[in-house]
């Protein structure tokens, strides 16, 4: 059984991500099963259920290489990395930011260990535009600086905080496709799914965030998944915009409707509550 620990130590996000599930907390808490086994979460993300409920046994995937290795690094090397993000943080100005940010253009991240790369995703992402992970269709990072006043760079405590959870329990990492990351599912065990969601309109792009996309196909395998791992005796749960598509998709789980805000449009106006779905089997 997969009791969370006794949590002493609040844990939160190490960094801002697109999508970010913090502020749907408490509806995901209540629609999550009572009792457990195994957590899997095969778009991790930002983690922000993961570090709520800190379970003692997890598979925690993402197709995001950058992301993985990040979470990575926090495991086993949180002090080098702090002592990095130092120096991000001493040196931190929009023309400081376009230079580490250009690494991946000039062949520099190449030359990279990987604390470093962990420290320059996670700087990126605290001081762009909205905490956007964006890259091009050749793999280059393209956010503009952002306009945070007093960005928290180097978070010693909840980035120690993180690391001690991470080297405390039985927490697996993958970087492979999400059917792939839940091929060891059993009965009892839980998997919450948080993909890339449909778009609100047909003009809309898919939410792209690694080079390949995450395609209409990509939403039908993920259905496909969501169903097989329920015919398994899994628990289920998944997070979805609330369309006329993914309510057909998963017209035969449970459905909840929750609202959440979210701030990505650049449009000001354009922003606030829209309708998302939380999806259960269960």
């Amino acid at each position: 059984m997969n009791t969370s620990l006794t949590q002493t130590t609040s844990l939160k996000p190490v960094t801002k991500w697109v999508g970010g599930k913090r502020q749907l907390l408490p509806q995901l808490q209540q629609f999550k099963p009572k009792n457990y086994n195994t957590y899997f979460e095969p778009f991790i993300g930002g983690g922000a259920l993961l570090f709520s409920l800190q379970p003692q046994n997890a598979v925690i995937n993402d197709a995001n290489s950058s992301l993985i290795n990040m979470y990575q690094v926090i495991k086993k090397k949180p002090e080098e990395l702090l002592k990095i993000l130092e120096k991000h943080a001493e040196n931190n100005s929009k023309e400081y930011y376009l230079d580490i940010r250009s690494t991946d253009r000039d062949g520099r991240i190449e030359k990279m260990s990987n604390v470093e790369k962990a420290a320059r995703l996670l700087y990126m992402l605290r001081v762009d535009f909205n905490g956007l992970y964006r890259v091009n269709k050749k793999g280059q990072f393209n956010v503009p600086y952002g306009r945070n006043k007093n960005p928290k760079i180097a978070n010693h405590e909840n980035i120690m905080s993180v690391s001690n959870y991470f080297n405390s329990c039985n927490i697996n990492f993958l970087n492979v496709d999400f059917e792939e990351s839940v091929q060891e599912v059993q009965e009892n065990d839980f998997v919450y799914f948080d993909p890339p969601y449909i778009p609100l309109s047909l003009t809309a792009d898919f939410t792209s965030y690694t080079e390949g996309g995450f395609t209409f196909d990509d939403q039908k395998r993920l259905r496909d998944a969501f169903f097989r791992l329920s015919s398994i005796g899994a628990h289920v749960m998944l997070s979805n915009s609330d369309t006329p598509l993914t309510r057909e998709l998963y017209a035969e789980a449970n459905i909840h409707e929750v609202s959440a805000s979210r701030a990505i449009n650049s449009n000001a106006k354009k922003r606030g509550k829209i309708g998302e779905l939380i999806i259960t089997n269960y």
